[in-house]
C-alpha cells in the first residue's frame, strides 16, 4: 500500500447514495474536492480562499474499485507525488479504515494560474518547497 502522510475523514450523508445504496460517483469528486483543499491547507500552512487562490485543478481521473455503502469508515488519502513548473500532480484514495480497503482512488493535476488574467503561472517557489519537504521528495 501507498504511504500517505496526510488523511481527512469522510463523512457519508444518505444524499450521496445512489438507487443501489452506494455512494455515487460525483459524490466521490467531492469527497477528493474536500480531501485536496484540507491537504493544500494543511501543508501550505493557510486558510485557502479559492476565489483568488493562484491553483487551480486541471485533470481529475477516478478508478472505482469497490463500492462504498453509508456504513463504511472512510478516509481521504493524499499526496503530491510530482512537481513540476507549471503544475504538480497529486494521488489521492478513499479508503475504508475498518476494513483497511480502497475503494476509490483518484490521479489529479493542479496548476498555477494568474486569477487575473486567466493565465497559467509558474508555480510558486515556496508552495514546491513545502510539497518537497512534507512529502520528502527530492528535486
Amino acid at each position: 500500500m501507498d504511504l500517505f502522510q496526510f488523511s481527512v475523514p469522510i463523512q457519508i450523508r444518505m444524499s450521496d447514495l445512489d438507487p443501489f445504496a452506494h455512494v455515487n460517483n460525483g459524490a466521490q469528486c467531492h469527497y477528493f474536492d474536500f480531501g485536496r483543499s484540507n491537504y493544500l491547507e494543511h501543508v501550505l500552512d493557510t486558510v485557502i480562499d479559492w476565489t483568488t487562490f493562484d491553483l487551480v485543478l486541471v485533470h481529475v481521473g477516478m478508478d472505482f474499485k469497490d463500492s462504498i455503502t453509508f456504513h463504511d469508515q472512510l478516509v481521504c488519502e493524499s499526496k503530491v507525488t510530482v512537481i513540476g513548473n507549471k503544475s504538480f500532480r497529486m494521488e489521492q484514495q478513499l479508503r475504508d479504515t475498518r476494513t483497511n480497503r480502497v475503494k476509490t482512488t483518484c490521479e489529479c493535476v493542479l496548476a498555477g494560474i494568474d486569477r487575473a488574467t486567466m493565465k497559467g503561472i509558474v508555480i510558486p517557489e515556496e508552495y514546491k518547497q513545502r510539497f518537497r519537504t512534507f512529502e520528502h521528495l527530492h528535486d
